[in-house]
């Protein structure tokens, strides 16, 4: 009888550690594959988008490099700005581009400035990279009820141009503004061909 005793507790142990370990294996093939099976939502046109803005430009009776609420309802894009009752309108059906791009900006002001230059050894160079700040610009070049074509910018938070593009985009206006050639007068069009 040349049997070895062995414990319940260490073969529970050795059975309870490999059924973990098969367990482990089963949520993380679950994990890799959950994400191929996510389908886009597409987005809803009629729900009302809005979003913190900078106007930059563009607008008549909107300050330049003011703050206010940049919103998408229903066929037109507005911008309300802050303190200000008065709304900046644009109807989509008028909006023959929208235009993304990406701005980076200095933060920090004068103390940052010091405290780059008082930096030893080239610390400043340092410092610079993270003194700046990433937005994003949308500009959009519309038509007014003359004719006569305009365009804004609009400074946002980063990833906020392309959700307001796609929002725009679900409302049918074109991205590029190439689509729709302008119309030009008798004269521009002599003026050019001399």
């Amino acid at each position: 009888m040349n049997r070895f005793i062995v414990p319940w507790s260490q073969t529970h142990a050795y059975l309870g550690s490999r059924h973990a370990l098969r367990l482990l294996a089963v949520l993380i093939g679950c994990t890799l594959t959950a994400p191929a099976q996510i389908t886009p939502q597409k987005a809803d046109s009629s729900a009302p988008f809005s979003i913190q803005a900078t106007h930059v430009l563009g607008f008549e009776n909107a300050k330049g490099n003011c703050n206010g609420i940049l919103s998408i309802h229903e066929h037109s894009l507005q911008f309300q700005q802050n303190g200000n009752a008065g709304i900046q309108q644009v109807e989509t059906g008028a909006i023959r581009g929208v235009f993304l791009g990406e701005e980076d900006k200095q933060v920090g002001g004068l103390p940052m400035t010091l405290g780059k230059t008082a930096a030893p050894f080239g610390g400043g160079r340092v410092v610079s990279l993270f003194a700046h700040k990433k937005y994003d610009s949308l500009a959009l070049e519309y038509v007014d009820s003359d004719g006569g074509v305009h365009g804004t910018i609009f400074q946002l938070e980063k990833g906020q141009g392309e959700v307001a593009k796609n929002q725009l985009t679900a409302l049918g206006v074109t991205g590029s503004g190439e689509e729709r050639p302008t119309k030009q007068s008798a004269a521009e069009g002599r003026n050019e061909t001399k």
